[in-house]
């Protein structure tokens, strides 16, 4: 069916967006500056000892290969991903994500919708992905301290949009009920058959 195939293609296209660490936008945060959702997480992960450091090396490992491939032509070693996004020393910075909730909790749910769309396609991608782009948004019209913006949202955060849009499987058979319900005869009363 052409509706499953196009939100397995978008929850895939999804994937590669946020696993490969395409940049969405700019923000600053416990390790400097973050440009993915998967950033921020990671950050927020080594920082709150939420998760083992293998686990977040896991997630960060295939971005930093696709970003030192295309500068230094090399793969980057294993035991120094930690040191490659600033993570060893993130625990003792001070915390600039809770005033940033809601980049905090999109990056979340945008990276486990990620994750989870490519078993079964859900709406936890499109939930992270539109409280980002709110984050980003409130970020940038109530920023009143006048100095140059510390928050940046890239051309392709509109992709991610599109693609966790789409990834939301829809049932279309459900939905052709709903929208032409089928003519039902209407059933004789007592009172017109007395008119």
């Amino acid at each position: 069916m052409w509706n499953a195939s196009i939100s397995t293609r978008a929850c895939q296209v999804f994937f590669f967006i946020i696993i490969l660490q395409i940049p969405l936008f700019r923000v600053p945060c416990r390790s400097g500056t973050c440009t993915c959702p998967l950033q921020v997480t990671a950050a927020q992960l080594v920082t709150s000892k939420a998760a083992p450091s293998l686990l977040v090396k896991l997630l960060l490992y295939p971005g930093a290969c696709v970003q030192t491939i295309f500068t230094e032509f090399t793969f980057p070693r294993w035991s120094n991903i930690l040191e490659k996004y600033n993570l060893t020393n993130a625990a003792t910075i001070q915390s600039l994500e809770l005033n940033r909730l809601e980049l905090l909790i999109g990056s979340y749910f945008a990276v486990a919708g990620a994750v989870a769309g490519l078993l079964k396609p859900g709406r936890m991608s499109l939930f992270g992905v539109l409280l980002l782009v709110w984050g980003l948004i409130r970020e940038g019209l109530f920023d009143k301290s006048g100095k140059q913006a510390s928050v940046y949202m890239s051309p392709l955060m509109v992709l991610a949009v599109v693609c966790a849009f789409l990834s939301v499987k829809y049932d279309s058979e459900k939905v052709q009920r709903l929208v032409r319900p089928t003519a039902r005869p209407l059933k004789s009363s007592a009172k017109t058959k007395l008119r």
